[in-house]
């Protein structure tokens, strides 16, 4: 059994496990930027009650709490203790050398910050103290040129790789390309 960890990020960020709590503040966050929100949760139907699936998603990850297949943070400011965003290492695999996929999603007025990246470094540093590697995969749709630079910049700092090839992912019924990167950390990385 190993449970999702609060994490402080600095001093301005705190990481707390995702729960229900969050679902107004995450629905907010979601009706002032939607497009932004949909890239980030690509699986969410906009023609459908976007409340509920929130809220399915975050029962979801409660109910698998502690089984180490899923780990999801939702973000926030330590001075307001508003939602900043959600941060996640889900399931939803594509390599077969990797444990977790890397997910996030930062509201508008915390983007271009760096807060992505601290997020992913206080969580990557917590993974790597595990006594087994762990693989961490991150897709980024080519378009995406701040996910890109994002897994970039993880990469470097975590001695990772994006791999040559493209890799299809289904969404809504069609097969997207995608870059994958892959990153080891513990013992053996």
């Amino acid at each position: 059994m190993v449970a999702t960890p609060e994490l402080l990020v600095g001093e301005n960020i705190l990481l707390r496990p995702a729960s229900n709590a969050v679902l107004v503040a995450m629905f907010e966050a979601y009706q002032e930027d939607a497009e932004a929100a949909q890239a980030a949760l690509p699986w969410l139907d906009p023609q459908e009650d976007v409340r509920r699936q929130l809220r399915d998603m975050l029962y979801d990850i409660e109910a698998q709490k502690g089984n180490d297949r899923l780990h999801f943070w939702s973000i926030h400011s330590t001075s307001s203790d508003e939602f900043v965003g959600l941060i996640g290492l889900g399931d939803e695999l594509q390599s077969l050398q990797a444990a977790f996929n890397l997910g996030y999603w930062v509201r508008r007025q915390y983007r271009r910050k760096g807060i992505a990246t601290e997020c992913v470094n206080c969580i990557f540093a917590w993974l790597a103290e595990r006594s087994n590697t762990t693989t961490v995969e991150i897709a980024v749709h080519p378009h995406n040129e701040a996910g890109l630079a994002t897994a970039d910049a993880i990469c470097s700092a975590w001695n990772g790789e994006r791999l040559p090839e493209f890799i299809g992912i289904e969404f809504n019924e069609r097969t997207v390309p995608h870059h994958l990167h892959l990153v080891h950390l513990g013992p053996e990385a």
